[in-house]
């Protein structure tokens, strides 16, 4: 790898690999995009669970300036999705500036030459190195330890960050946890060497990646056993395979397509009126999900379990046709009295009773309130980005952070939905972060670096309109950290963000010259 570059991209998957193509389209060659994986996907590569599929129809779940006529299904598959990816790497040039397994351990600006020093390694002897050492993603490094992996520098103008804020696994806190002597893996680090058939096999969790693979674990395991904090609401997904008629059609008249993805997107975006808008006009999405649980469990006792307590969309509301009717097998037991403890090969639940395991499944989801690890991103005066979210994650656009110049987040504090595609809002941003590199280029400024109170004001309207959300009517979700303070979610339509994205608004940012600028400037000025 070069010691230097202008742009440095974390990450390949939508959000990495749409820079680097906007990037190759504005003329731009020089940027690395970084993969601590062996193929690029991001969350589409990582995630590899049975069962995984997107919960956004796939017309619209793709880049607007890609449509893919030939989705399989409505609702696509992880390996569809991935596919999908690796083929827009191909197609617009990106293989040769992709550096697979390099796992970037951590970034520091140089205030004085304007510029990121970023440090990276060989991701599986790292991986090799933590299993050895029982650590776990997000676990510090003790840079003393001689057997530590060699680590790389190399500088950037810019850094651009696509990791994304469902990136780190979140493990819960249980007494004991440590001592369990079976299986025990992640539903991101799906261990598809271990055969589940015979095995009692305990799933902790029940959020979105749980309700898609327990029916696939229910399928194979001897006895299941759910362990269930809080149920989520869930509606029937209006999933099916797209018939081979309409792919022709799709391929023949790419209008067709589009017209497609245009009548998703304005569906799915008048869901906001009712997040947002008036919380009461979900009480009809209410009535639709108690009468899935009605339609597929019969049970009482089952019922009351699974029917949530809080309002519908204050907790993210997921679909499924089959995870209901794994619940109700004879083998499968819902679980609502929660862990005390794990003793060897037991779990012992809130009320004492005890099981017998032999795997344990995390579907504990991630760690979204610390969408990047602490000791990893470092800004003027070497100050962790982690120490500036101490009171939760905020973001200018949910792109720039004040005391970070020349750093861009994709998918970062507030960008997140609860009705749509992602993907639309990380092509808001990428428009946002490449008028940002034309504008340096064109102005000869070294650096940018949003203003305080531009950051305030903005983060500050964003809480305000979230404030009357149906998102802080009380329930307790990833979406809302510790404080009460929700610092994922967009509060308002996607098209609002895209307008406000539109332009970089260099007015709202404190942009330094080059000294060949200024001194171009001196001669001109003499």
């Amino acid at each position: 790898m070069s010691q230097t570059t202008k742009i440095a991209i974390i990450g390949t998957g939508f959000s990495g690999l749409g820079v680097g193509i906007k990037l190759k389209e504005a003329g731009y060659d020089d940027f690395v995009i970084l993969e601590q994986s062996d193929d690029v996907g991001g969350t589409w590569h990582e995630n590899h669970y049975p069962g995984c599929a997107c919960d956004v129809q796939s017309a619209l779940y793709s880049f607007s300036f890609e449509q893919n006529p030939n989705w399989s299904r409505m609702f696509a598959r992880q390996q569809e999705i991935k596919e999908y990816l690796r083929g827009c790497a191909e197609k617009y040039g990106l293989m040769d500036h992709i550096r697979l397994n390099t796992h970037v351990a951590g970034a520091r600006y140089d205030e004085k030459h304007a510029q990121w020093t970023v440090e990276t390694c060989d991701s599986p002897r790292l991986w090799a190195y933590m299993q050895d050492k029982g650590l776990k993603p997000g676990d510090s490094l003790d840079r003393s330890d001689k057997t530590l992996p060699t680590f790389e520098r190399f500088k950037a103008d810019i850094m651009v960050s696509g990791m994304g804020g469902l990136s780190t696994p979140a493990y819960p806190g249980i007494k004991g946890i440590e001592t369990f002597t079976g299986k025990s893996f992640h539903s991101q680090d799906w261990d598809h060497g271990y055969d589940l058939r015979g095995k009692r096999v305990a799933v902790i969790g029940t959020g979105a990646s749980a309700i898609q693979f327990v029916p696939e674990v229910a399928k194979e395991a001897a006895r299941l056993d759910l362990y269930q904090r809080t149920p989520p609401w869930i509606m029937p997904k209006p999933d099916r395979e797209i018939r081979p008629l309409e792919k022709t059609m799709f391929r023949r008249f790419p209008q067709t397509l589009n017209a497609l993805r245009k009548s998703i997107y304005w569906m799915l975006e008048a869901r906001v009126l009712g997040f947002v808008g008036n919380p009461r006009i979900l009480k009809l999405g209410e009535l639709q999900a108690r009468r899935h649980i009605r339609n597929q469990i019969k049970d009482r006792e089952l019922r009351r379990k699974v029917t949530p307590d809080f309002h519908f969309g204050c907790k993210r509301v997921l679909i499924s046709n089959n995870y209901y009717p794994a619940l109700v097998q004879d083998h499968v037991n819902v679980l609502t009295d929660g862990i005390r403890e794990v003793r060897g090969n037991v779990i012992v639940d809130g009320e004492g009773n005890e099981r017998e395991v032999d795997c344990i499944i995390y579907g504990t989801g991630f760690k979204a309130q610390d969408p990047i690890p602490a000791g990893m991103v470092h800004g003027r005066n070497g100050q962790d980005l982690l120490e500036a979210w101490k009171e939760g994650a905020e973001a200018y656009k949910g792109s720039a952070i004040t005391g970070f110049p020349n750093f861009f987040m994709l998918m970062g504090p507030n960008t997140g939905l609860g009705h749509s595609s992602m993907v639309y809002m990380i092509e808001s941003q990428i428009q946002y972060i490449l008028d940002a590199v034309k504008q340096m280029d064109r102005h000869g400024w070294r650096s940018v670096e949003v203003k305080e109170e531009a950051f305030s004001q903005y983060n500050a309207s964003v809480h305000a309109k979230l404030g009357d959300s149906v998102w802080q009517t009380g329930c307790k979700s990833w979406y809302v950290n510790e404080n009460g303070k929700n610092t994922t979610l967009w509060p308002g339509f996607t098209w609002q963000f895209r307008n406000q994205t539109r332009r970089f608004d260099a007015a709202q940012y404190r942009c330094e010259q080059t000294q060949s600028e200024l001194d171009r400037q001196g001669v001109a000025l003499a």
